[in-house]
């Protein structure tokens, strides 16, 4: 790679868009340490990608864990993308406990392995690869807290890219916000959930979503940003390609 990254973290890499990503990093010749729960997922990811894949079974939003990783592999890139599959049903119809899920997965990971970055911290030249949604951008009325815990990804990110100027740390912050896409488990969900609410079938609603995104746009689409020191802080990315936010 341009601007080579020896070692990457991705977390959320047993599938969807993390799968993916990890894929493209080890083509382009980077180890990459895989995070996520699912044991058998992780396995069947390494099966794929071989020895530039190590499997690490864990929970992602560990504080110990993003430290010890940190200071064992020394990665120059950390692709954030774990999180919780939100429970799709109306405000009145969530309970706090699903309503919250996503911000005590998705934004504490964020959180958790940003602040392990700024603290060790990472060396200069380090990219943090945020992974956000539209829903930040647009709302998501049927996924409770999702769109919020996703928006706090965004801020999280912008605060934390300000302290490593402030810091002369040298390391650089993207948030990346793809579009709903039915080409993974969590947007295949979501498509369900919204088709019915409008009372459509699931490829009609699909058909307003074209160009379909698919995972290995977004990973393209990491692996493009990370390499380009003067990419964007913030980019939407759709089946048409990249736009930056601002």
């Amino acid at each position: 790679m341009s601007n080579s990254f020896r070692a990457a973290v991705v977390t959320g890499a047993g599938r969807g868009f993390g799968r993916a990503i990890a894929a493209a990093l080890v083509a382009a010749g980077t180890n990459v340490v895989g995070i996520a729960r699912d044991k058998g997922e992780l396995r069947a990811v390494h099966d794929d990608l071989g020895a530039g894949f190590m499997p690490l079974a864990a929970d992602a939003t560990d504080e110990a864990l993003a430290q010890d990783v940190i200071r064992q592999h020394r990665p120059s890139l950390l692709v954030l993308n774990a999180g919780a599959t939100p429970h799709m049903a109306p405000i009145h119809e969530q309970t706090w406990e699903s309503f919250s899920r996503n911000w005590h997965a998705d934004t504490r990971h964020v959180f958790t392995w940003v602040r392990a970055g700024l603290r060790e911290p990472l060396s200069p030249g380090s990219v943090i690869v945020a992974m956000s949604s539209g829903a930040a951008v647009n709302g998501s009325p049927l996924s409770g807290g999702y769109a919020g815990a996703k928006s706090a990804v965004r801020f999280i990110a912008g605060y934390a890219a300000e302290e490593s100027r402030r810091a002369a740390l040298d390391i650089r912050l993207i948030t990346l916000i793809p579009q709903l896409t039915p080409a993974t488990g969590l947007g295949s969900a979501a498509v369900a959930a919204y088709a019915a609410r409008q009372g459509i079938d699931q490829d009609a609603f699909a058909a307003g979503l074209q160009p379909i995104l698919t995972p290995e746009q977004v990973a393209k689409a990491v692996v493009e940003l990370a390499r380009d020191p003067g990419s964007a802080p913030e980019y939407l990315v759709s089946g048409t390609g990249l736009r930056p936010v601002g």
